[in-house]
């Protein structure tokens, strides 16, 4: 167990420091998702900003989508993270990722509304 107070306690207070390697990579993970939940995010503000040839309320629907989606993302991948490094930290086994299976079935909703959408409008 660390010597040291570091926060989150209930990530930190538990086994052992892992090889800092490993802690490292699994910061490395979380940013990506952070930079993703903010990729949701600036696509949901630019698709409600911009002036497409979709409806507003398909616009806005999808612009809602990808803004909540990217906050759910952002959360997840707080969690994950401390479930990681507490995994690595106890020895056990890491946690089942469930997060990209979700992005990816969010993102093939949204683009399938705006690909009917923009068929439409021929």
């Amino acid at each position: 167990m660390s010597t040291t107070s570091r926060w989150p306690k209930r990530v930190y207070d538990v086994g052992e420091d892992p090889d800092y390697r490993f802690s490292f990579a699994n910061e490395r993970t979380f940013l990506a998702w952070i930079r993703t939940s903010l990729a949701l995010l600036a696509g949901g503000v630019a698709l409600d900003t911009l002036s497409l040839s979709i409806p507003p309320a398909v616009r806005r629907t999808l612009a809602c989508a990808l803004i909540i989606f990217g906050m759910i993302c952002a959360g997840a991948a707080w969690l994950r993270w401390a479930a990681a490094e507490r995994a690595m930290r106890t020895g056990s086994s890491l946690p089942s990722a469930r997060l990209p299976g979700a992005l990816a079935g969010v993102l093939i909703v949204c683009a399938l509304v705006v690909l009917v959408v923009v068929l439409i409008a021929l």
